[in-house]
């Protein structure tokens, strides 16, 4: 497991401290997106199809300060579009890093290198460079050729700057396990700090609704992937930077459901009613989101057709680690998979 020890103590600090106040719902990570603008079309993505006078909006350096302390999570994923198109990136992570906040700043990584020299490295700050798979496919995925490679001299670039360094990849229907296997054998030798995976959700405004995965599909896919670091003698172990109950979850080995308030989604539009993946509407401020939110409407149990098939990390990740501290079984589990990493 890719998550420092340094993170991994002060999450769980963050996430006793909320239990023992009493609070059922609370936020493990504030997914911000200061612009939906990107300077890529991806066929799976849904955020580039809103018309131009919103793909035109961005949020001040002040309005994302004051949603991160509105929220309170002790992770912010700053997302999007192509969060460096932004002019003000670099003062918003600045200011964010500031509040000792763990930063995972997400990019299709064209701007990078173009802008590491605006950015410091700090244990608080990780660079998480999207990645698809291997060049073939990973430039098949943003449908445009280079980007691959473009990807990957950048991440070469901030590893030899000192930045965190992980890999984001989303898995569609119709690939190769044995593909991806290659890919993260490759993505090994990049030395990064670790790999984030998760199974494609089909957004309703992305252009390609074909090759999303279905729940039961989901399970099945991930148990090949996951497949040679279960077996006898295995030397493979990949550095997912997840939590091991997650990657338990997606193999159909563990059974949660959806934690929605676990990582509000707050963008250009408000806070995003009830996650970052569907749109019920905005609230104000982050208080009317939890408060006006019909949370019982959302996850696999609530029967919501639009919940069946989801197994994404932002929905499902929080209840993974909100498992790992339920038990001293799975405290000690968890804390065993950080001793690399730490």
């Amino acid at each position: 497991m890719a998550i420092s020890l340094h993170q991994a103590v002060k999450v769980g600090s963050y996430i006793l401290s909320q239990k023992l106040r009493g609070r059922r719902k609370f936020p493990l990570v504030l997914m911000l997106e200061p612009l939906f603008r990107c300077n890529l079309e991806c066929a799976g993505c849904g955020k580039i199809q809103y018309p131009e006078e919103i793909l035109n909006k961005r949020l001040s350096p002040e309005e994302c300060f004051k949603a991160v302390d509105e929220c309170g999570a002790p992770v912010v994923t700053i997302a999007g579009g192509e969060p460096l198109i932004h002019q003000e990136i670099s003062e918003i992570v600045e200011g964010i890093v500031a509040k000792k906040k763990f930063v995972y700043l997400c990019t299709n990584a064209i701007l990078l290198e173009k802008h590491l020299h605006k950015l410091k490295p700090s244990p608080y700050l990780t660079l998480s460079v999207h990645l698809d798979g291997l060049k073939e496919d990973h430039d098949r995925l943003v449908c445009r050729n280079g980007i691959f490679d473009v990807a990957v001299r950048a991440i070469k670039d901030a590893k030899s700057k000192g930045f965190k360094v992980t890999t984001n990849s989303t898995v569609f229907e119709g690939e190769n396990p044995e593909d991806l296997h290659k890919f993260f054998d490759f993505v090994s030798t990049l030395k990064t700090d670790g790999m984030m995976i998760s199974p494609g959700y089909s957004y309703a405004w992305a252009p390609d609704q074909a090759h999303f995965l279905r729940r039961e599909r989901t399970k099945e896919f991930f148990r090949k992937i996951f497949a040679p670091m279960h077996e006898k003698g295995n030397t493979k172990q990949w550095n997912f930077n997840h939590s091991p109950f997650y990657l338990d979850f997606l193999e159909g080995a563990r059974d949660y459901d959806c934690t929605p308030w676990g990582s509000p989604n707050y963008s250009v539009l408000g806070w995003q009613k009830p996650c970052y993946l569907l749109n019920d509407g905005y609230a104000s401020s982050f208080n009317e989101l939890m408060e006006t939110t019909d949370w019982d409407q959302y996850g696999h149990k609530s029967g919501n057709p639009r919940c069946q098939d989801c197994m994404v990390h932002c929905g499902f990740e929080p209840s993974a680690v909100s498992d790992a501290t339920s038990s001293i079984k799975n405290t000690i589990r968890s804390i065993s998979s950080l001793i690399p990493a730490g």
